[in-house]
């Protein structure tokens, strides 16, 4: 009983700073930033940092390094190496990249699940053998006490 009645103290405690801060704080106002949220207006075009109204600016081809031309060849967009050109769009070097993410993700899958299959028939296996870890811990508890009880014993 005595709990409740603390922690209806230290409510009341808080309410009390809490609303004595918003009472501060009623006459300010804070800064709101709409410029997100705002729709553009029809007839103006929109600004870039230069001042034109160019809505991007973006590079006519992409050199795609070595492991993006591996990719390329590894997804089938390519067959060889040297159908390869020097620059070309940073989509196409995108859409291998996220091909061979996915393929990766399905590796990584299966080698989980291969994983988790030997795990299951190694341990089938150690039980057929009795054994276990609570037997290797007292097998290895009984071989340090055995060392102690030598180690006492020579001096």
């Amino acid at each position: 009983m005595a709990g409740r009645a603390a922690a209806g103290k230290v409510v009341r405690l808080l309410d009390k700073h809490a609303f004595s801060l918003l009472r501060m704080t009623k006459g300010t106002r804070w800064p709101i930033n709409r410029r997100l949220c705002s729709k553009p207006q029809e007839g103006a075009a929109p600004k870039t940092s230069s001042g034109t109204s160019n809505p991007s600016f973006r590079l006519p081809g992409h050199k795609p390094s070595e492991w993006d031309k591996r990719f390329l060849l590894w997804t089938g967009r390519y067959k060889k190496a040297e159908d390869i050109p020097e620059t070309m769009s940073f989509e196409i070097i995108d859409a291998a990249r996220n091909k061979m993410r996915v393929r990766m993700g399905y590796v990584m899958i299966v080698l989980t699940i291969v994983g988790c299959i030997v795990m299951v028939i190694s341990g089938k296996q150690a039980v057929a053998r009795h054994e276990s870890l609570t037997s290797q811990n007292l097998e290895k508890k009984a071989r340090w006490r055995q060392e102690a009880e030598s180690a006492a014993a020579k001096p």
